[in-house]
């Protein structure tokens, strides 16, 4: 039994615009989820480490940028007030909470062992320092 065909083989120009809509969308995304886009945020450069533990339990985050001020949620936060929420956040939870201390590697000894003593005095059992691994590229400023 033969089957009629009825395809024909194209032999006409092939219509361009459908290619150029998908090609301007990838190009979009790709500027979108690019690192060139600008997003606000404190610029902190990390000191470089290896081998460095994670977290296990619920985590804190501060940070400390290389003029001495404190960040805690995302909003810069004075000191006594960084207290008062760090042992409110102590109080709330029933596991112990973990400090992550993001502090630019400028900042003085001094300031990050005050930060540790502030912690520890209310109510945080765990510190750990945030580095970044060895042959990773520092952020530029500005950017994420």
């Amino acid at each position: 039994m033969k089957f009629p065909r009825n395809a024909r083989i194209f032999r006409g120009q092939l219509d361009a615009s459908p290619f150029v809509g998908v090609l301007f969308l990838v190009a979009l995304f790709l500027v979108l989820n690019s690192s060139l886009v600008f997003l606000p945020g404190v610029p902190i450069r990390l000191p470089e480490a290896a081998d460095l533990p994670g977290v296990a339990g619920p985590p804190l985050t501060v940070a400390v940028d290389q003029n001495g001020t404190f960040y805690f949620r995302n909003q810069v936060i004075q000191e006594e007030r960084l207290r008062r929420e760090l042992h409110q956040a102590a109080q709330e939870t029933a596991q112990p909470l973990t400090l992550v201390l993001l502090a630019d590697k400028s900042v003085p000894y001094g300031t990050i062992f005050h930060l540790a003593n502030l912690a520890s005095a209310a109510g945080m059992k765990e510190i750990v320092f945030a580095a970044r691994p060895p042959g990773l590229p520092p952020r530029a400023p500005g950017l994420r």
